[in-house]
């Protein structure tokens, strides 16, 4: 079965590997690895495997890398999904990028790494005003706080363009009823784990929370694009 041609990660050759010869390398380091996991890294745009003719998944020893990657900095550093992405997304470009947290590594957490910015910073960046910053904190859609990481930073661009379409903080005021009510699900869905208060335990409720995030949000999606359908026949 021949492999996508004139493709840059090389012509078809048993240095493609399948979802089952990638899992049986990494899972011995990542026993919670699954295919749908696989998948659903895809689906966020963490990895873009070969695909053959037929549609079959074909990852190259570069795709084996840099999933090994994230999976180690899931599991040692607990960063969500959207600050390694970003941090890929840097290396991609070549520009370099710092790890997340390893400015000030003292030990993992469980809180989002990578930068930290000031309030001025983060307005400039985001090339935002700041009545714009206080409208989305009077809002709930942004959390107050002295300084701000990459996550505060991608909801303050996505505003400013909001904002150019005449879409207002105000008008988002039921986003944070509804992530209260997702993160319900997400609670609720950690009780198993949860129950055995160790640190592995604590772990695997870190990543397990992560990851049902963002399923959600693809089921949300999904529902967003499908209603757009009738918008825009």
């Amino acid at each position: 079965m021949a492999a996508t041609p004139a493709s840059a990660r090389g012509q078809a050759s048993p240095q493609l590997l399948s979802i089952g010869q990638v899992l049986a390398r990494l899972t011995p380091e990542f026993p919670d690895l699954t295919p749908s996991k696989l998948r659903f890294l895809e689906e966020r745009g963490l990895v873009r495997p070969a695909r053959t003719e037929s549609g079959y998944r074909k990852f190259c020893q570069q795709d084996l890398d840099r999933l090994r990657l994230i999976l180690t900095m899931q599991r040692d550093r607990y960063l969500p999904l959207v600050v390694i992405k970003s941090y890929l997304d840097d290396v991609d470009a070549g520009l370099g990028p710092l790890l997340p947290g390893s400015t000030a590594d003292h030990g993992p957490s469980m809180l989002p790494s990578g930068r930290r910015l000031s309030r001025d910073e983060l307005i400039r960046e985001a090339g935002a005003t700041p009545m714009l910053l206080q409208d989305a904190v009077s809002a709930s859609v942004i959390v107050p706080g002295e300084t701000f990481g990459d996550d505060t930073l991608a909801v303050l661009k996505a505003l400013v363009e909001l904002q150019r379409c005449g879409i207002e903080p105000r008008h988002l005021r039921g986003f944070r009823v509804a992530a209260e009510r997702e993160l319900g699900l997400i609670e609720s869905a950690l009780v198993p784990v949860s129950r055995r208060n160790d640190a592995s335990s604590r772990a695997r409720a870190a990543e397990l929370a992560v990851e049902i995030a963002g399923q959600l949000e693809i089921v949300r999606g999904s529902l967003i694009r499908s209603a757009l359908g009738r918008l825009v026949p």
